[in-house]
């Protein structure tokens, strides 16, 4: 159903992934948008139990995507270092695909919410639990679940170079 990757010297490991997707913070949502265009939108996320959540308001582009297509791709790139005198580029990146679920049940929602905390704030514990009770009927809370996922590094010679 998925291309296996063309340069499979150059492949993650799941462990390596599985880094990636709990320590970057931002990654790039595409959803099939308006009028047959790719909408895409960079957002805050977290991975957990191999899939991504991430919140957003109950309306909008995004969310009208989603409800008619639930076929999604999220990008993630961990590092992105151009090597001039290569003409390469030195990077560590990770591409998911899934179907996209709007959540619905309130414990769900808080706990991903705890879980966005935790991972982008996590000094401030206190204020975003306050903030998830003061958002809890604004936000929406979306579940990416993984149907396939790959990484994928720079060639061994220009990772060498960037060092």
């Amino acid at each position: 159903m998925f291309r296996p990757m063309r340069r499979m010297n150059q492949e993650l490991t799941t462990e390596e992934i599985e880094q990636i997707m709990k320590s970057v913070p931002t990654g790039i949502l595409a959803v099939h948008g308006d009028n047959g265009y790719p909408y895409t939108v960079p957002l805050n996320f977290v991975y957990d139990n191999g899939a991504v959540y991430f919140h957003c308001s109950k309306s909008g582009h995004k969310i009208d995507a989603i409800k008619n297509n639930d076929k999604v791709s999220f990008c993630v790139v961990a590092k992105d270092k151009v090597i001039p005198q290569k003409f390469a580029t030195d990077y560590y990146s990770v591409i998911l695909f899934g179907r996209a679920k709007i959540l619905s049940e309130n414990d769900e929602i808080i706990n991903t919410l705890k879980l966005i905390n935790q991972k982008l704030a996590p000094d401030f514990s206190k204020e975003g639990n306050l903030e998830i009770e003061q958002a809890i009927d604004k936000v929406c809370i979306v579940k990416i679940e993984t149907d396939h996922i790959t990484g994928k590094a720079a060639i061994d010679g220009i990772r060498d170079t960037a060092e």
